[in-house]
């Protein structure tokens, strides 16, 4: 029997010796354990940018309402267990072990009825099944690895409620060149009669959306971002109301610094009317969900001063830039970056340029094979007009050197889940010494 870390070590090797698999062979693996994901009532999100927060957002709704919740997102900063949660609790080694346990016996029995070993992802999709069925969850809010049509999650025939956030240009070499290519496979997840809420900002992706649900017959709910309106912001939260005509006008607030959230906390809001109608979840229950949300790496304040965002696309620096421009006309910034050669880095880094005066700038290298070269960044900073760069290929080297730098104003880590993770880490390490 493997131990805890050589079964993550088997984890994590997988995708040396398998590759991506039909729906139907991760069909096969859930009778094989006896479809645990039939006995739950799972919400399912997808989309580009915010489906993890969205995610968040509905598990703290439900976790008010006295439910028990199991929350599964993608991908982990630090500890692979982070992908699995009941009730706000990561699910502990012990538990992650027997579980996986469970996964590989059965990964045998199909593989020798000719089905392939499955991937990564579908792993650890696996794993999560077996985990929340044991601990009893009730509600599974369950995020998709990458697209949706495809994806190992959309093996679940039957959620109650769907969501796709909002979509952008990534990952264009699975998913489609366009925004309507990509709107297409996030709208893969959508089921018959099952109601549907979603980002309704881009007119490209909701006509592809709003069709696809017109062929299912599944109800469909657009969020536009004249449907909510901010009452007032800070460095520690943000007041707004959500007056979407869906269901009743209501004021909310979030401990975020991040005006995006507004948008994920409607979704989620929406979404939890969707498949209640307001019998179930009052107006106090969803305040004290969206109030209690945390995200980890999404604009998460992790010292004083000190705040991380995932931003690791093009449209989650637009957001990201967004916020950091409120926020630096009353504070210095300094800012530490890292990036991953599969994103466009060079238009996340025009886009910080264009938008933001750092005082000075600190780049690293995170991502392992994938990692952008700490100079290399560091050159298209300068060209893009900043002058107060350093680069530092360790990133525990260049989190101190930006901590230092920040002194009294704010430190900004943005680039890549990579760095996010990197930080959390080194954080961890710190707490312990």
């Amino acid at each position: 029997m493997m131990t805890y870390r050589e079964a993550v070590t088997y984890i994590e090797e997988t995708p040396k010796f398998t590759k991506k698999n039909t729906l139907e062979n991760t069909r096969a693996i859930l009778r094989c354990l006896g479809n645990p994901q039939d006995k739950m009532k799972i919400l399912h999100v997808a989309g580009t940018n915010g489906k993890g927060s969205v995610c968040s957002f509905l598990a703290s709704i439900l976790k008010a309402a006295g439910k028990r919740t199991g929350l599964f997102t993608s991908p982990h900063l630090v500890e692979i267990n982070e992908r699995f949660v009941v009730d706000e609790e990561q699910v502990s080694n012990e538990a992650f072990l027997e579980a996986f346990h469970r996964v590989m016996e059965c990964i045998g029995e199909i593989e020798r009825e000719g089905y392939a070993h499955p991937t990564y992802f579908e792993i650890l999709f696996l794993i999560g099944m077996v985990l929340f069925e044991q601990a009893g969850v009730e509600y599974l809010v369950m995020e998709t690895g990458l697209g949706g049509r495809l994806d190992a999650t959309n093996s679940v025939d039957h959620p109650i409620v769907t969501v796709i956030t909002s979509i952008s240009l990534d990952h264009t070499e699975y998913l489609g060149n366009t925004v309507a290519e990509i709107a297409g496979e996030k709208a893969g997840i959508l089921k018959e009669g099952v109601p549907v809420v979603y980002d309704a900002s881009d007119p490209e992706a909701e006509a592809v959306i709003r069709k696809r649900a017109h062929e299912l017959h599944a109800p469909a709910f657009g969020v536009r971002p004249e449907m909510y309106k901010i009452s007032s912001m800070t460095d520690k939260h943000i007041d707004f109301s959500i007056h979407s005509g869906y269901y009743d006008y209501i004021e909310l607030s979030i401990s975020s610094v991040a005006e995006y959230q507004v948008m994920n906390a409607a979704e989620a809001v929406t979404a939890i009317k969707a498949l209640d109608g307001g019998a179930e979840f009052t107006a106090d229950t969803i305040r004290r969900g969206i109030d209690a949300m945390r995200w980890q790496g999404r604009m998460e304040t992790v010292l004083p001063g000190v705040i991380i965002d995932g931003a690791h696309n093009e449209a989650g620096v637009e957001e990201f830039v967004k916020t950091a421009k409120r926020l630096e006309k009353d504070y210095p910034v300094t800012l530490l970056f890292a990036a991953v050669d599969d994103k466009d880095y060079p238009s996340m880094i025009q886009t910080i340029c264009r938008e933001l005066r750092p005082e000075r700038v600190i780049v690293t290298e995170v991502g392992g094979y994938r990692a952008v070269e700490a100079e290399k960044s560091a050159a298209l900073f300068r060209q893009s007009g900043m002058d107060k760069i350093t680069a530092y290929a360790d990133a525990e080297e260049a989190f101190a050197a930006a901590l230092r730098e920040k002194a009294d104003g704010i430190l900004f880590c943005v680039g890549s889940l990579y760095l996010a993770g990197s930080i959390k880490g080194i954080l961890r390490r710190m707490s312990h010494d």
